[in-house]
Order: C-alpha cells, then structure tokens, then sequence
C-alpha cells in the first residue's frame, strides 16, 4: 500500500510539473527594456528643449526604453565637464547641435559606436560637429556649418534611374524652403523600421531640409521626399529617414521634427520610436498604430 501511495505521488507530480511547463510556454516574454540617452543644451533650434521632453515621452509611452537627458553647458561655455558615460547605454539620440565636444568625449563615443552602441540623430543634429570625421560618416550626410563639396557628394533620390544617386557638384551642403505639409515616400519598404507602414504619408508641417552633403557612405535611405521649387527647394527628392552601419554600431538618422508641431506628426512618433528600436536591437517589434498617416490625410497628436 505504501509503495502504491509513493508511485501515485510521483505521478501527480509528473503531471504538475508538465502543467508548470505548458503554462510558462504560453506565458508572454518580459519586454526587454533599452537604455537611451537623449543629448541636448545646445541647437539652433530654440525649442529642441522641448523637443527632448517630448521624444522621451514618446520612448517611453512603448515600454522598450528608459530614456535619460544629458544637457550640455550653453553655448560658448566650457564643455571640458562634458564627458557621458555612453557604455551605460544601447543608444544615444543627439537632439544637439551646437560647440564641439572634448576630444576625450568625441573618441569614447566613436569607441562605443564601433563596439556595437546606437545613435539616433533628430533634424538639426545633422548640422553638428562638420570637421569631426567619424560622426559625418555615422550621419551618412548632413548640412550648413561650413559645409561644400569637400565634405562629400549631394545624395538624393532620382525618379528617372529609380534610384539612389550621388551627386559632386561644386555647392553649399544644407538648405531648406518654406515650412509646408509634405509627402513622405518609402524607399525601401522592407526595411524592418518601413515594414507595414504606407508607401507615402502626409507629413505635418516641417522644414524640409535639402543639399544636405558628406560622406554618403553605407546609408539605406528609407524614404524621401519632394523639395519642391515653388517652395523655394531643390526641385529633387531629397532623403527623410536613412540608417547607417559604423563598426558594430547601428543609426537612425531622420531630418524631421523641427517645430514641436512637426514632432506631433503620428508619422515621426512612429518612424523614431521604430526607428530608435531597430537601433538598439536590429529588430522592430512595434505595431504600426490605426492612426498613421495617409497619403491623403494627416494624423497628429493634440
């Protein structure tokens, strides 16, 4: 009897402990949870202030990051301080555009680029840094500062070869037209960061930056859109949303989000938190939300 009552115990347990497994099989993974750090203090942008409370928010509202700000001395103070620790970090979005760094910052940040980090550049932050190599080739392309055709080729989107092409015309790098309302235009739908999104979005009000120049190396452009002349632009498609490959490190690189009515477009929310996910994980997981814009409709947040 005894033995019987031992048998029968294990058994019970076998079968608890199958219903334990099938249970956590079905059981969600946790999120894993990014680590970003939003750079700012300097642009010439006077409302990137709010900018960065505003892309914090919206990292953070998809549940994947925590996002810290690191804020640099004004412009024109001493910036020798100015040292973060970017190893604490997947990735770093750079809402700056303003006095170079030290030296000693510059190379730990090429270091953790190389080593597998995440950068995420915003609109005016393509304006930064023109004599430090390494971050014009994390950019792929960029504008003003001094900017010409030393710093590399005009990189823009040909309609009649349908492709990508490579322009060394003698010019400045960096204009943009009047503030309007735009057509975004995918590229390269198969992107993880493009995948499921519209083939054109109307994009809010925003200065759409053109001629940018530099390197051009290794950039998939994702999307595009029209400068038209009338607007006073360059009459080319000019790239909206690129990423980049320096060493390990992946980047994002969007000229959108000017005004803080510019980065209420549904359609920046969702390209910088896709955008800032594939960054720190080569992946995109996140739904593309109901409200995304159309090609004939514009969404923004209130």
């Amino acid at each position: 009897m005894k033995q019987y009552q031992i048998l029968r115990l294990f058994f019970l347990l076998a079968i608890a402990g199958l219903f334990f497994q099938e249970v956590m099989a079905k059981k969600p993974s946790p999120k894993k949870i990014y680590k970003v750090l939003i750079i700012d203090g300097q642009n010439n942008h006077r409302n990137m202030a709010d900018g960065t409370v505003m892309m914090k928010k919206y990292l953070e509202e998809t549940g994947l990051f925590t996002v810290d700000v690191a804020t640099t001395p004004k412009k024109g103070e001493n910036l020798d301080n100015f040292k973060p620790d970017f190893s604490k970090y997947n990735v770093v979005l750079s809402n700056y555009n303003g006095d170079s760094w030290p030296e000693a910052t510059n190379i730990a940040f090429e270091k953790f680029m190389k080593n597998g980090g995440g950068l995420v550049t915003v609109h005016a932050a393509d304006n930064s840094f023109p004599n430090w190599l390494a971050y014009n080739q994390m950019i792929g392309i960029g504008g003003w500062e001094g900017r010409n055709e030393k710093s590399g080729p005009y990189l823009y989107f040909d309609e009649s070869k349908g492709k990508i092409v490579k322009d060394t015309t003698k010019g400045v790098g960096g204009s943009h037209g009047n503030q309007h309302e735009f057509i975004v235009k995918t590229r390269d739908a198969n992107h993880p960061i493009m995948k499921g999104l519209p083939a054109e979005w109307l994009h809010q009000k925003d200065e759409l930056y053109d001629r940018l120049r530099g390197p051009a190396e290794n950039v998939d452009v994702l999307a595009t859109a029209y400068s038209p002349v009338e607007q006073k632009g360059s009459g080319r498609n000019e790239p909206m949303l690129m990423t980049l490959q320096y060493g390990k490190g992946r980047i994002f690189h969007t000229t959108l989000g000017h005004e803080n009515y510019s980065q209420k477009c549904v359609g920046f929310i969702t390209t910088l938190q896709r955008g800032t996910e594939w960054v720190a994980s080569g992946k995109v997981t996140q739904a593309v939300p109901k409200d995304f814009p159309t090609a004939t409709n514009g969404s923004a947040r209130p």
